[in-house]
């Protein structure tokens, strides 16, 4: 996802506070201006209050990388299927999918449907936004999510042309992929918002387009993005012309930032806001007890995990025991315990058991074996020619929160007493953070990782390359590169299952990142909120959500 990270950033909470509270935002709200001449019932609207813990990075489909813009996203943009509330599949913007018998060619019948600026949305559309995503001199970190595509990976990497990319307009509804293998999620594929499609005629007029709100902000959503005041608040509106208008209930979103989770809490028991958890920021830590206790804390599995990278290329990350170490010392079930609360459970793999085949421990690693992390330390030092353990000074990098604080905290005390190293932390705000994890600007970089679509390989796909823009860890290992390769041109699932748990074997002998725990979604809201969670794999979709009495 995020990349499909958790963020933070500062907000001027004072000035939101006053305007929340002047706008009586909240649940059904009534306008004056909605009178009729002669003086009867106000018109209600449908207004849901929501905060987000940062300045959204991007608001480019095809640029996005993080779950804050790709909420804000999802919203205001579709693609050619869209998740239901089970995270499945349904036709969106095509309204009819064909699929050749190879299972290689896919043609997309589009339905007749509108951009905001009343433009149709033609196959083309999709074109143009797919291939932007490919083209190198875009810098898209998710390129390689449309490498599925024929031509898409030479194109990307400079050894084929735009024209080479097997995706094609044929005529203004019909959009005609073939694809490098049979992929049986690539429906699933086509929801994520990299192959959402953009306005071709204002991107190309206007290359500035998705960084303001305003009259080239064109999307083709359930909702508009009708304001934007950068590091303050975001506005959605309901989209009157989109194609399902009639499922869409909610008439207006108020997003503000919220950067500290404690003041988000206060907000939402003050009632100025409806829900509250991922990606809608956080619920506290220190309020879990309390909504636990009230019955009020929704606690759901998702298939997400929280680990730290690990920069292959540090001083002394560089090593692999010196990972080997730092991801065996460290006591995961004592920190779910204490620290998150929130009945994750202890992530001895990279893939959560929340997805099919991955539910038993592969028994790659134990919690909190300490006999077995002062042995590989002591054979890393060794081969570092380091002699003492306060030699060896770690960093633990983060974006702020409150949250990830007390994990890093926690994680510090234990390396330290244990192992014996200098550790430290660090944090920056969110898009400052994510530049230091992509230039491998970090010893120690924490992340959440939410799945793209419902197969395992969404959590191993970011390491085939070092070169992937969601690797930041400079690690590849040619071996693990060929069982990803492999496992893209088997169509059985199980025997896919098999190799990617290869895959993942190998990348767990030499720790480009230590797995922390598998997520769970903790979320509260009001009674009158209705339809809005997560889906199985972590998205939370505005569409589906209404607001009642």
């Amino acid at each position: 996802m995020t990349k499909k990270k958790n963020y933070l950033l500062l907000t001027f909470l004072a000035m939101i506070s006053l305007v929340l509270a002047a706008c009586n935002f909240g649940g059904e709200t009534s306008k004056d201006d909605d009178k009729g001449k002669d003086g009867g019932d106000k018109a209600k609207t449908k207004e849901l209050n929501l905060v987000i813990p940062s300045e959204p990075p991007s608001m480019n489909p095809q640029l996005v990388t993080d779950s804050t813009s790709g909420a804000l996203i999802t919203s205001v943009f579709e693609g050619l299927t869209r998740l239901n509330k089970e995270a499945k599949a349904e036709n969106a913007m095509a309204e009819d999918i064909k699929i050749s018998k190879n299972k290689l060619t896919y043609t997309f019948r589009l339905r007749d449907a509108k951009w905001t600026n009343g433009d149709p949305v033609v196959a083309g559309d999709f074109e143009y936004a797919w291939k932007f995503a490919l083209n190198p001199d875009n810098a898209s970190e998710y390129a390689t999510q449309l490498y599925y595509v024929k031509g898409g990976e030479a194109y990307n990497k400079g050894k084929g042309s735009a024209d080479d990319v097997a995706v094609k307009a044929v005529d203004e509804k019909t959009l005609e992929v073939t694809l490098e293998n049979p992929t049986p999620y690539f429906l699933e594929l086509t929801s994520f918002y990299t192959y959402m499609p953009v306005n071709q005629k204002v991107a190309e007029a206007n290359k500035d387009w998705s960084t303001e709100a305003g009259k080239d902000y064109v999307t083709n959503g359930p909702f508009t993005f009708d304001d934007w005041k950068h590091d303050t608040s975001v506005t959605l509106k309901k989209n009157a012309d989109y194609w399902d208008a009639a499922t869409v209930k909610l008439d207006q979103v108020n997003i503000s930032m919220v950067e500290k989770e404690a003041v988000a809490v206060q907000k939402f028991k003050a009632g100025e806001i409806d829900y509250l958890g991922p990606p809608y920021q956080n619920v506290a830590l220190d309020s879990i007890d309390e909504f636990k206790k009230n019955n009020t804390l929704n606690i759901m599995d998702v298939s997400s995990v929280y680990w730290y990278k690990l920069n292959t290329k540090g001083k002394f990350t560089k090593n692999a025991n010196i990972r080997k170490a730092l991801t065996l010392a460290m006591n995961r079930q004592d920190l779910i315990d204490n620290v998150t609360k929130g009945e994750q459970k202890p992530a001895l793999g990279m893939i959560p058991g929340a997805i099919a085949g991955f539910e038993e421990d592969r028994g790659y690693y134990k919690d909190n074996d300490m006999e077995g992390a002062k042995a590989a330390l002591e054979a890393g030092m060794k081969e570092l020619g380091i002699k003492n353990a306060s030699d060896i000074k770690i960093a633990i990098s983060m974006n702020t929160s409150e949250a990830h604080a007390a994990v890093a905290q926690f994680i510090q005390e234990g390396w330290h007493k244990n192992l014996g190293i200098n550790v430290t932390i660090d944090n920056a705000e969110w898009q400052v953070y994510l530049d230091k994890l992509s230039k491998l600007d970090y010893d120690v970089g924490r992340l959440g990782w939410n799945a793209d679509y419902r197969d395992p390989y969404t959590f191993l796909e970011m390491f085939s390359t070092a070169d992937n823009g969601n690797n930041d860890t400079g690690w590849e290992n040619a071996d693990y590169k060929a069982l990803m390769k492999k496992s893209v041109a088997e169509t059985d699932y199980e025997k896919r299952v098999d190799i990617l748990k290869e895959a993942e074997g190998i990348a767990m002998k030499e720790f480009p990142v230590a797995p922390i725990y598998y997520y769970t979604n903790l979320s509260v809201k009001k009674e009158s909120v209705k339809d809005m969670g997560p889906d199985p794999i972590a998205n939370v979709q505005l569409k589906w959500v209404d607001i009642t009495k």
